[in-house]
This record gives C-alpha cells, sequence and structure tokens, in this order.
C-alpha cells in the first residue's frame, strides 16, 4: 500500500520521509522479517499490512510522532493493533546490534569537539513583598470631618 508509493521516491525524498536511507530501511525489513517469522511459528493471525507497510508506520511514527488514533486511521486498522505493531517493531529493532547507536566511550575516543551548554531551570521562588498586617495595613485617621 503505503510502501508502493514509497519505491518511486527518489533516494532523498524517501530519506526526508522516513529519516533512513532505503538500504537502513531494507535491513529492516529484513530483522523485522525474521522476528515475525519466529513469532507466527507459534501460530498467529496473519497481519493485515505487510512486513515494509509496518516498518514504514514505525518510522512514520519515530519520525514525525503522530499520535497512534491518527497512524491507525491512515493505515486502516485499530489503534490498540497500531500500538501493538509499532512496539514489536521497536523492540525488533533495538535488540539488532546494528542498530544501536555508539556509546558513551565511542563518543569520547572520537577527535570531534563537542560544545556542551548547560541551563540551569531550578525552580526558584519569586521575590515578592511578604504579607503581613503591621506594613500594608494603613492607620485610620480620626478626627476627619
Amino acid at each position: 500500500m503505503k510502501h508502493e508509493k514509497t519505491k518511486l521516491l527518489s533516494e532523498e525524498v524517501f530519506r526526508r520521509l522516513t529519516g533512513v536511507k532505503r538500504s537502513t530501511f531494507e535491513l529492516m525489513v529484513e530483522k523485522v522479517s525474521l522476528a515475525d517469522a519466529r513469532k507466527k511459528a507459534k501460530g498467529g493471525r496473519a497481519n493485515k499490512l505487510s512486513i515494509e507497510d509496518r516498518v514504514l508506520m514505525t518510522l512514520e511514527y519515530l519520525r514525525e510522532y503522530r499520535t497512534y488514533l491518527h497512524i491507525s486511521q491512515s493505515y486502516g486498522m485499530s489503534e490498540s493493533v497500531c500500538f501493538k505493531t509499532i512496539r514489536f517493531i521497536e523492540n525488533t529493532l533495538m535488540d539488532c546490534k546494528e542498530f544501536a547507536l555508539p556509546g558513551r566511550r565511542a563518543l569520547l575516543k572520537s577527535d570531534m569537539v563537542y560544545e556542551t551548554i548547560l541551563i540551569d531551570a531550578t525552580e526558584t521562588p519569586i521575590e515578592r513583598p511578604q504579607k503581613n498586617n503591621g506594613v500594608s495595613t494603613r492607620e485610620r485617621k480620626s478626627g476627619i470631618h
């Protein structure tokens, strides 16, 4: 469905749409299809969407951070099935070592110099005059005619 439309896109537009290169997308599809085959070996219903569409749906969620309701309406499924599908694909891709980000040690070993900016966002009380009756209450004037 939607994946068929993305085949017509150029490499640059595909990357702008999904956030990953087409080769990375194909590797994701391969890893998810292996995990899906292991999951379906135990039995279960067939999915309405192809694996490519499910991975594309997950990338769309991660890239645009649309709500599950909006994505489920785009793909013609219920909100709960959309949630379960995205969660399954996220967990599958996190378990793969190919998609892991470099750790802190790898960043420390690199030659790049990083500039760190810290912002103090602690909560501080607002300075206001204290309310007490002695200072802020006016005296009554007596003898006014």
